[in-house]
């Protein structure tokens, strides 16, 4: 796998980004998200925008209707849109009385999700008689801090992975604006607030993350006991649960490349790929980080041994051979179809933001030697 694009935004912590076409928008750590443009060679700062009174926890972009809702620990969220060249924000009515944490557009753009440590997530949708965002709560069984969401492909059905060491699916369906969605394997009744599902690895552990398959017959969720599990809907309500415990450090983020590959990252600092074969048997592949050699040359050579002469030591190479030199905190598609991911995004603690290759014809080949 070739090295990826990677681009230094900042030299504080990049906590969530969100790329659309030429755009990227990233939160510095801070209470405004800062949007680029890419220009011929570099990414060039846009617009900042400016609302939110605490840190900014998660961002993203509706591509066809170029809109870009943000939301914060100030409990707020915001939906931006241009208009004559400024971003202006739209109101959002949360009604939570903790931080929003994640916040994901729903496929057709028509409504968010924001999940909150209020024990609720807030499912927002546009009111034009009052021009603001109402929304409504989903709120039981919730027990603790939501993390994270996603949405299915059919724009009703919502996973959310919480504190509570839990993946649930619930049915998001409003009256008024969605159409009734066709049977999956989640169920056919989904008036709103269903629990369609709720898993957990049997070992314990905040659920970080939680994405559904192209398809949307399959929900994967990393844990904080460094696990990777997939679940698969039974109409009997005996769900499968397939787990891989790996030895690495937890991961903050997955997405699914295409039903067979699962890519996750975390505190590791490397992309690490999970395969199957039938669908039932999933196993840790490798790294899809090449790592950087470390080239000593001369000069350095003799400069180590003046410093173990002088201060009895040798010199401490902090520096990892990793691309990201500290936790990756989220990993996004960046081209291709959800059916197929050709290239993914990672931003991470270290103020970087990276672009990478992703073929999986060349992927076999390549981590057929690596060990982790």
């Amino acid at each position: 796998m070739s090295n990826p694009v990677t681009y230094q935004i900042s030299t504080t912590p990049i906590t969530a980004h969100a790329f659309s076409q030429n755009k990227l928008i990233v939160c510095p750590n801070s209470n405004e998200a800062l949007l680029y443009e890419h220009g011929s060679s570099k990414w060039n700062l846009e617009a900042s925008l400016k609302g939110h009174d605490k840190v900014i926890t998660s961002i993203d972009i509706a591509p066809n209707t170029n809109r870009i809702v943000t939301c914060s620990q100030d409990r707020n969220a915001y939906v931006w849109t241009q208009e004559q060249g400024v971003w202006k924000p739209g109101l959002v009515l949360l009604r939570i009385n903790r931080a929003a944490t994640f916040v994901r557009w729903s496929p057709k753009e028509d409504k968010f999700a924001v999940a909150s440590g209020a024990r609720c997530i807030a499912v927002c949708y546009f009111e034009e008689d009052n021009d603001w965002w109402a929304s409504k709560h989903l709120k039981k069984p919730i027990r603790s801090t939501v993390l994270s969401i996603d949405w299915h492909p059919n724009n009703v059905l919502l996973a959310a992975g919480s504190a509570d060491m839990k993946a649930r699916v619930f049915s998001s369906f409003i009256k008024g604006l969605d159409k009734k969605p066709a049977p999956t394997v989640w169920g056919d009744k989904l008036p709103f607030n269903t629990v369609c599902g709720e898993f957990s690895d049997g070992r314990g552990g905040w659920v970080h993350s939680v994405a559904f398959s192209p398809s949307g017959d399959a929900l994967a969720f990393a844990g904080h006991d460094s696990s990777i599990s997939v679940a698969y809907p039974s109409a009997d309500g005996n769900h499968a649960v397939v787990t891989v415990a790996t030895n690495t450090l937890p991961y903050r983020s997955l997405i699914w490349a295409n039903e067979q590959q699962i890519v996750a990252a975390g505190f590791d600092c490397a992309p690490l790929l999970f395969e199957t074969s039938n669908g039932q048997d999933w196993r840790l592949s490798g790294s899809l980080d090449v790592g950087r050699k470390k080239v000593s040359t001369t000069a350095s050579v003799l400069s180590r041994f003046k410093s173990m002469d002088s201060r009895g030591q040798a010199d401490k190479d902090t520096d990892l051979a990793t691309t990201h030199q500290n936790t990756i905190i989220e990993i996004r598609p960046y081209a291709g179809s959800r059916e197929q991911v050709t290239q993914f995004s990672t931003c991470g603690l270290d103020g970087k933001v990276a672009i990478w290759e992703f073929d999986p014809s060349q992927l076999s080949h390549e981590l057929a030697g690596l060990k982790l």
